[in-house]
């Protein structure tokens, strides 16, 4: 029997097992079982297999955003629009079938976007080319889930559950699980808080399920089975994801302002070129993309070549942008901006900067 026939069997055999006290550690089981059969189906672990590799577009720029979603949503209208980039568009499925990259210029940085072919329900399991999208996917900053807003909701709980299944968490934190394996001692189970969700026997026949025998856990907030089989596997990416309904002009208003109140969404139409500006704005925001200046003693800051970092960079990382052998003789740094008390201030290397502010370095 093939991964792909135990992962259809292990998903019947949940879909008619009843959820509630009595079953919950036999569902965990299953949830074990389905992860690792899912992270082989993603790495193969034999040289000979098939590999989920991506396209081949080189990583460019200051951060790489994923278009994501079915057939005909407007992925490629959308990068025509805020790009110099031209990627064919037509009325049928499937327009797009191999990976188009474009750059969008904003406030000095580039940020490079990424055409993907649409995919369909099985992309998880290979289908319309869904593992090589999915491939890019994983090595994103950020992902653009594109939905037609004249559609039901189904299409982002498609999308999402296919994500899901190659171990891509969107919107969510790392959970705060201790996990590390040992040689021998057995299983050594702590909880700082009351647990809920999960409990020690659960973590145990997990972890058993996994052949892992000897192991230090802690749990530092109530997470699910679900979360804690993410750690153990270790292969889970979680990353921020922007759900862009288009075709607005084609609903009423009243649907548009529901759509347009839901978390991490927005609207936008990419034949009428509604919102595009709000709509490079938020990806920004998303990224968590700051500007930092650079001041030469004595002269003017460079406010045309700003250093474009991520948010809750030090100095540090300011200066391995500058160059990587400042760091070895850095003496102090002069800040001015929103992250000083006054300005400028004298900082050392571990001082955090905001967005706009100007550094000056003075090394040894």
């Amino acid at each position: 029997m093939g991964i792909l026939e135990k992962i259809a069997e292990i998903e019947r055999e949940m879909a008619r097992t009843q959820k509630n006290k009595a079953t919950e550690y036999h569902l965990g089981l299953l949830k074990a079982k389905l992860a690792r059969y899912r992270a082989q189906l993603i790495e193969p672990t034999s040289k000979s297999g098939p590999k989920g590799e991506g396209f081949d577009v080189l990583k460019s720029g200051d951060a790489r955003v994923a278009l994501i979603g079915f057939p005909s949503v407007g992925k490629s209208t959308l990068l025509t629009t805020v790009t110099k980039t031209q990627s064919e568009a037509a009325g049928y499925e499937f327009t797009t079938l191999t990976c188009i990259p474009g750059v969008i210029e904003y406030n000095g940085a580039n940020i490079q976007l990424l055409d993907l072919p649409g995919i369909i329900e099985g992309a998880a399991q290979g289908k319309g080319r869904g593992r090589q999208v999915i491939a890019v996917a994983r090595t994103s900053d950020l992902v653009v889930m594109m939905l037609d807003a004249t559609k039901k909701e189904i299409q982002k709980e498609l999308l999402e559950t296919e994500l899901e299944a190659v171990g891509i968490r969107l919107n969510k934190q790392r959970p705060n699980i201790y996990f590390k394996q040992k040689k021998a001692g057995g299983i050594k189970f702590t909880a700082t808080l009351n647990l809920t969700k999960c409990d020690e026997k659960m973590v145990q026949n997990i972890l058993h399920d996994f052949k892992i025998f000897n192991a230090d856990v802690i749990f530092r907030e109530d997470c699910t089975c679900d979360e804690f089989i993410d750690v153990i596997i270790g292969n889970r990416v979680y990353m921020s994801c922007l759900y862009v309904y288009n075709k607005i002009d084609q609903i009423s208003m009243e649907e548009v302002d529901k759509l347009a109140r839901r978390p991490h969404s927005i609207v936008i139409s990419c034949n009428m070129k509604l919102n595009m500006d709000y709509f490079v704005e938020e990806l920004w925001e998303h990224l968590g993309l700051m500007r930092v200046y650079t001041k030469r003693q004595g002269k003017k800051p460079d406010f045309e070549d700003p250093l474009i970092l991520r948010g809750g960079c030090t100095i540090e990382h300011v200066c391995h942008a500058i160059h990587r052998t400042i760091v070895a003789q850095f003496r102090y740094a002069l800040v001015w901006g929103r992250s000083c008390k006054f300005s400028p201030q004298r900082v050392g290397i571990s001082h955090t900067v905001c967005n706009d502010d100007v550094v000056q370095i003075v090394k040894k």
